[in-house]
């Protein structure tokens, strides 16, 4: 492919500077593409009903059939990860550009660690209520979807706690869309309640955004990063394809190599963000946390039916090609063989189409997307995002890290990550966020973050139930060895039911059985 075949994706808050100069064309197109595939029925595959729900529900071919499989076509928790969606995207893109007018649009991504989103949050395009197209106020296509088909939970049995109807919008934080039983509706009804200011709602969401993005602690008088904009720029620290491509390969990676700094694979900001649109605060932020948030973003089975998921997945697909330019990978990926995070099992369970208990490599079918002639499509040809699928990305944050060595330790940093094993996810429903709290001269203070994405019920996916212990491992490399050595810490493990579990001062003993343990080391 010649490079004047390439196009570009823009920074979304690019497309909203020249909208606001004048140049209103790009940004209004975007909204005409979005509304296109949004009015389409929801059998159509140009739909975004249909393209979005291939991520989780609703269900299709053996997802909902057998228990042997995860559900969706979606890829967590193993190498596929970021080529399965760099696949998707490329699908989502090509239904908008089949909008009549529209064939020149890309999907932007959402610069999630520029400086506008840090000052401001999510770009004005995702979230504001109404827009003006073609001369007429419409409801902005970018900001929420209501489903033109019900999705049915067929993994709970009698108590589908996860379905959701026709007519029913997507919400973010601080909102709950969890609809699926009386007990549940009316719960929501009471939570969102209190919350009937629209503007107000936008004003907490961006509030939670710019916490998770500039979390710190402060310890000597020294500001210390704990943020999540610091792991999205560690992550491009990661040695080879496999770490950095999923949270399982890192997990075992960081489990044998004590006295390192943890690898931060891509996969872990990515769930954050994902958790702080979704309903999740970060503990110990400065304004009020919110109980009972439960927006369709934090969750593996409705994401994809936020049209948010795209844009930030696109700025995942941007860390990505980053972070093959700065390791000389934009022609090749490594996968390290039969290797934790490389069989179709792992974390999540297999998707419909691949074996359960199978191996997975750059020839794996990245269900169910397709070439034209019909061959399934490969991580192998969705390497070189230029060459091979004919787009490139135009500027943005994070570029000077292409060129930056990898960051060593600094000297007289401790060496001690805090690692969290032996929590149950088959014990919580849907997504949780593991939050360490350390001690540090008399006051608490929050040092790391670990999102677990997950599925509202993994007991629904058989092969889901031999990898049920959730990890988190959490790097102190950023305090000196003596603040470590004297301060004392404690984990919270954050539900959609609360607050599950809190241990303080690791190592004591009790009657009750932990829900979870950790150590320092």
């Amino acid at each position: 492919m010649s490079a004047a075949d390439v196009r570009v994706r823009r920074s979304l808050t690019e497309l909203q500077a020249r909208y606001e100069a004048g140049d209103r064309k790009p940004l209004e197109d975007l909204m005409r593409a979005w509304k296109g595939i949004k009015d389409r029925t929801a059998t159509e595959h140009s739909s975004f009903f249909w393209l979005g729900g291939l991520h989780g529900e609703p269900f299709r071919g053996a997802g909902w059939g057998t228990n042997t499989y995860w559900g969706g076509y979606c890829n967590h928790g193993n190498v596929l990860f970021p080529v399965w969606h760099r696949a998707y995207l490329v699908a989502l893109e090509k239904a908008l550009q089949s909008v009549p007018g529209c064939e020149q649009v890309m999907l932007p991504y959402w610069d999630e660690t520029s400086d506008e989103t840090i000052a401001n949050g999510i770009p004005w395009a995702l979230t504001q209520k109404d827009i003006e197209l073609d001369g007429k106020q419409i409801a902005n296509p970018l900001r929420s979807f209501v489903f033109n088909q019900n999705i049915t939970d067929f993994i709970n049995g009698d108590n589908p706690n996860y379905s959701k109807p026709t007519g029913y919008e997507t919400v973010r934080y601080p909102l709950s869309g969890l609809v699926g039983s009386a007990e549940e509706r009316e719960a929501t009804k009471i939570h969102n309640a209190m919350y009937p200011d629209y503007d107000q709602n936008v004003k907490l969401l961006n509030a939670n955004i710019i916490a998770w993005l500039t979390s710190s602690i402060v310890v000597d008088g020294n500001t210390i990063p704990t943020d999540v904009k610091a792991k999205f720029i560690a992550c491009l620290d990661a040695p080879n394809y496999t770490l950095f491509s999923n949270t399982t390969s890192a997990a075992q990676w960081n489990s044998d190599h004590s006295g390192k700094p943890p690898v931060v694979p891509l996969e872990s900001p990515h769930n954050d963000i994902h958790l702080a649109v979704g309903g999740f605060d970060i503990p110990g932020a400065d304004f009020s946390p919110i109980a009972g948030a439960n927006g369709d973003m934090g969750e593996n089975d409705t994401a994809g039916l936020d049209p948010i998921f795209f844009f930030h997945h696109c700025f995942i697909d941007r860390m990505f090609w980053l972070w093959q330019r700065k390791h000389g990978a934009t022609d090749q990926l490594e996968i390290m063989e039969e290797y934790p995070g490389t069989n179709s099992v792992d974390s999540q369970g297999p998707t419909p189409g691949i074996a359960p208990n199978s191996w997975l490599n750059l020839d794996t079918p990245l269900n169910p997307f397709k070439e034209e002639g019909g061959r399934a499509l490969t991580a192998r040809d969705c390497i070189n995002i230029e060459r091979q699928l004919g787009y490139a990305y135009g500027p943005g944050s994070l570029e000077e890290q292409v060129a930056a060595s990898v960051a060593a330790p600094a000297p007289g940093r401790s060496t001690k990550t805090l690692r969290v094993s032996g929590l149950n996810r088959a014990a919580i429903r849907g997504s949780f966020l593991i939050a360490a709290f350390a001690v540090i001269d008399g006051k608490r203070q929050l040092v790391g973050t670990e999102s677990v994405l997950s599925r509202w019920s993994v007991q629904g996916c058989a092969n889901c139930q031999t990898h049920l212990e959730a990890k988190a491992f959490i790097g102190l490399h950023t305090l000196d060895e003596a603040t470590v050595d004297a301060a004392t810490f404690d984990v919270e493990v954050h539900t959609r039911d609360g607050l599950m579990r809190q241990i303080h001062n690791p190592g004591q003993t009790g009657t009750e059985r932990p829900a979870f343990s950790f150590e320092a080391r």
